[in-house]
């Protein structure tokens, strides 16, 4: 039942941001589209209420309450930024705002852009890592293994984004054909030699 919920949750996180812009767009309902972007949230907190009830009633704590821990981070880590991002991209293409900007490619930009999003995958894993905790003092004595496990893998996630991010910062990404010299420009030293 938590596996269908969670593709439930997916496929109306899209369905009703679908929705959300088209009504914003389109018919140019703007507080319509609100009321359906705002119940995105309503789609996180089914899942952790059917998940909670669904330990209550003495399920064996399993990958899929795991999963759904997992689920919930990602998306009160990165659902709004996703949002803001389509929102972007729907009034550039629906009602001719100009293009949004892309991501930077190069350099400490591009560093800092990655560090920003593994911030966000940090959040993902905290909030995940509170959900699982929380569900395993709930069990209480039961195998909470399975909730233990998906909380190491939040923790890695985490770390892998961490070091992703990291090489980032330790070696900035560079155009092809590397970084222009800085005095290939400076035509001063050539008048100073006239």
């Amino acid at each position: 039942m938590i596996v269908a919920l969670i593709i439930a949750c997916e496929v109306g996180f899209w369905v009703l941001l679908a929705l959300g812009l088209s009504v914003r767009y389109l018919l140019k309902w703007r507080r319509t589209s609100v009321v359906l972007l705002l119940c995105e949230p309503v789609l996180e907190l089914v899942l952790f209420v059917a998940t909670a009830i669904d330990l209550k009633n003495g399920a064996e704590p399993g990958w899929e309450h795991g999963l759904a821990a997992i689920y919930i981070g990602y998306t009160v880590a990165y659902g709004h930024y996703t949002i803001r991002w389509l929102d972007g991209h729907a009034a550039h293409r629906l009602a001719g705002a100009p293009r949004p900007p892309k991501p930077p490619q190069y350099g400490m930009a591009r560093a800092r852009h990655e560090g920003g999003l593994w911030l966000r995958t940090l959040l993902g894993a905290a909030v995940a890592l509170a959900l699982l905790q929380g569900a395993i003092w709930y069990v209480g004595d039961g195998d909470t293994s399975s909730l233990r496990s998906f909380q190491w893998v939040a923790l890695r996630a985490a770390g892998i984004h961490g070091l992703v991010a990291l090489a980032y910062l330790i070696w900035p990404k560079q155009p092809k054909g590397g970084p222009e010299p800085a005095d290939r420009f400076d035509t001063s030293k050539e008048r100073a030699g006239r």
